[in-house]
């Protein structure tokens, strides 16, 4: 129990201050005690609310429903229908993917270099990226990749960005967990402490949105990233 809050106060203080990592660093942290399908089990409340809670702070919502409809249709089609093995407790390579996945984002977040505008491709391109995000969802729990950095790249505005994040996120959790029900590992969630660790996950948001008035963003990004290559190699060689 002390250290699943623990995980998620410190994921919810990273939410807070950069506008995601809840999901990442919860997952990274979690499956180095418990089972992936686990982890992700005791991710969707948490994950849930607290991106529910991102996506409605800004007044672009229908604007971004608008724009990103087959982004986010992408990323349910490809959740329930990846052509990646499940999420299971029985994958062997599963944890080494996530491993993976951390080391690939973390590296992106240090280089942090612009990606060019999709521009006239992005009718097309949102539902590939969105399916591509939701099959890796599938696999490993884990939605930053490729989102974070495809949303970066349609040059929105800093509100509408964190909103976007919001709502893939959204989409993502939602996603995720009918996955899981219909793969019949909703069974194994545990949603007492679920619930629970919604608590430490808002109490980090508030903290690291206090923080992030306190300290340099650019600082406390680059060591976030760090970190996540750092575990994402532990679990990989693992």
């Amino acid at each position: 129990m002390i250290a699943i809050i623990s995980v998620f106060l410190l994921a919810g203080i990273v939410k807070g201050v950069i506008g995601l990592g809840l999901p990442t660093i919860s997952m990274g942290l979690l499956t180095v005690v418990m089972p992936p399908v686990s982890a992700a089990g005791l991710l969707i409340i948490p994950s849930l609310v607290t991106n529910i809670w991102q996506l409605f702070i800004g007044p672009a919502f229908l604007i971004l429903i608008k724009r990103l409809w087959g982004f986010i249709a992408g990323i349910f089609i490809g959740t329930l229908f990846s052509i990646l093995p499940g999420l299971t407790s029985t994958s062997s390579w599963t944890e080494a993917a996530l491993g993976i996945v951390l080391i690939i984002y973390g590296f992106w977040g240090l280089v942090a270099k612009k990606l060019p505008s999709p521009g006239k491709s992005e009718k097309w391109l949102s539902p590939l990226v969105g399916y591509i995000t939701g099959a890796i969802t599938a696999a490993t729990g884990v939605f930053v990749i490729p989102a974070v950095p495809y949303l970066q790249s349609l040059q929105l505005n800093k509100n509408d960005l964190v909103q976007a994040l919001g709502l893939a996120f959204t989409a993502s959790t939602v996603a995720l967990a009918i996955h899981l029900s219909l793969d019949n590992k909703l069974e194994q969630v545990d949603y007492y402490l679920s619930s629970i660790a919604l608590i430490p996950a808002v109490i980090g948001m508030y903290i690291g949105q206090y923080l992030r008035k306190v300290f340099s963003e650019v600082t406390f990004r680059r060591c976030f990233f760090i970190g996540l290559i750092a575990l994402g190699a532990y679990m990989a060689l693992k």
